[in-house]
């Protein structure tokens, strides 16, 4: 007799209360495997595809799409159809879950324990042979071996070829991670033909509107419009900040990644530049890379610089963040900036990506403007901003000459230090764009 399992909404970390489902992956009446992604919601955070710990028939779907639902709510049922005495881990106990689960699954398994279900293995495709015949595109050489429709879209809209790839599951199937990691090396690929730079403006998604008989028009402040709100309030709230600027000479910076991109190997973008020379000047000045705990009221500095750059996507701000960017050299942090943009744009970045940043560096000079007064990351402690670099008259070397010239701005919480401190920051990090020799000091 099939037994009817429960799956709910899983607790996706970061304190994240609610998601709204964005679109199911599955319909009632399907065959799922186990952690087989079975919907994709948003969170505040970011776009997030939910795998379900079950195998068996979908049964039931709670909640349409566009609906938030709170952690912890109903959002599907499973028919297991093997009986319980079939569906066994290799112990021969039995159990309900994958054991591959996010925070708050709970089905009841071990983490270290997986089940098998050896009697619907036979209607879960377990080879090659039973992949479906739509995976063959049309040609007549035989099956691709995947049958995630999730897969198949992610190929699709990426212009991936299945064919050319080879699977890492059971019979050579091709799984999602397998299409993840062709994507990521075309990303790298792709950096060293082109800057990584932060993304263009984009429109926003459209969203639930009502406009009354005034023609007033109102939004809902939710998913991440909603977070970044929240949490630009908060710093504003919270912290007492203070923003300090100089404009800086870039006209050596400029010639000497062009020097180092000429030279060959992958190519060398201005954000990864100025993300080492952020780390190195965090190093001489490491009062900025901490955040206050006010309830023991402590300054807690950290030693590892977790680097995030803001980027604006189709679905708002987000601010990835790039881990221990203080052992990354230029040519790492170009190839990990592509990354996280290729992903950023795509809508794939993880709650992980996305959170545990220590200083954060925007570029705002993309969006074609000088200067700005950042607003603090909560719960960094500092910001730096960094315009366009543009030809503008400058005095060089007792003459007045045309020089590539760009304003920084350090916003920075005046809690971990005084103007002594973020001054001597911001004037290190422009006398290193004007002499990027500087740097040698450090190495």
């Amino acid at each position: 007799m099939a037994q009817v399992l429960e799956f709910k909404l899983p607790d996706l970390g970061e304190g994240l209360t609610e998601a709204e489902i964005v679109r199911w992956l599955v319909q009632v009446g399907d065959v799922v495997a186990i952690d087989q992604p079975v919907v994709e919601v948003e969170t505040a955070k970011a776009m997030v595809e939910v795998p379900c710990p079950y195998g068996g028939v979908v049964t039931a779907r709670f909640g349409e799409e566009g609906t938030e639902l709170p952690v912890g709510s109903p959002l599907l049922t499973v028919a297991v159809g093997a009986p319980a005495s079939d569906v066994t881990d290799e112990t021969g106990a039995e159990t309900e879950g994958s054991g591959n689960v996010l925070v708050g699954y709970g089905t009841g398994a071990p983490p270290a324990r997986r089940r098998r279900v050896r009697r619907m293995a036979a209607d879960v495709v377990t080879s090659v042979a039973d992949a479906p015949a739509a995976e063959t595109g049309g040609r007549d050489d035989g099956p691709v071996p995947v049958i995630s429709p999730l897969v198949r879209r992610l190929a699709r809209e990426n212009g991936l070829e299945l064919r050319e790839l080879t699977g890492s599951g059971r019979d050579g199937l091709i799984l999602r991670a397998d299409v993840e990691q062709a994507l990521r090396a075309a990303a790298t690929q792709e950096a060293t033909t082109q800057e990584a730079t932060l993304l263009p403006p984009a429109t926003l998604p459209t969203t639930t509107t009502t406009t009354d008989t005034d023609g007033v028009t109102r939004t809902p402040l939710r998913g991440i419009r909603g977070a970044v709100a929240d949490k630009l309030s908060r710093s504003r709230r919270e912290i007492p900040d203070a923003t300090c600027w100089v404009d800086a000479d870039a006209t050596e910076l400029m010639r000497a990644r062009a020097a180092m991109n000429a030279a060959g190997g992958p190519k060398i973008s201005v954000l990864a530049l100025l993300a080492r020379i952020c780390t190195a000047a965090l190093a001489r000045f490491p009062e900025l890379n901490s955040s206050v705990d006010m309830e023991a009221r402590e300054v807690v500095r950290f030693d590892r610089v977790h680097l995030g750059f803001a980027a604006q996507t189709e679905r708002g701000l987000v601010v990835p963040v790039v881990r221990d960017a203080q052992t990354r050299d230029a040519e790492a942090l170009s190839a990990e900036f592509a990354r996280l943009t290729a992903a950023a744009r795509a809508g794939t970045l993880t709650p992980g990506d996305l959170t545990g940043g220590t200083f954060t560096l925007n570029n705002y000079g993309v969006f074609g403007v000088d200067g700005s007064t950042p607003i603090i990351n909560h719960p960094e402690a500092a910001m730096l901003g960094v315009g366009r670099i543009v030809p503008k008259p400058w005095v060089h070397e007792g003459e007045l000459a045309v020089r590539q010239v760009v304003q920084l701005s350090l916003t920075f919480d005046h809690r971990v230090c005084d103007g002594g401190t973020a001054g001597g920051f911001l004037r290190y990090v422009a006398d290193c764009v004007e002499q990027p020799a500087v740097l040698l000091r450090n190495l």
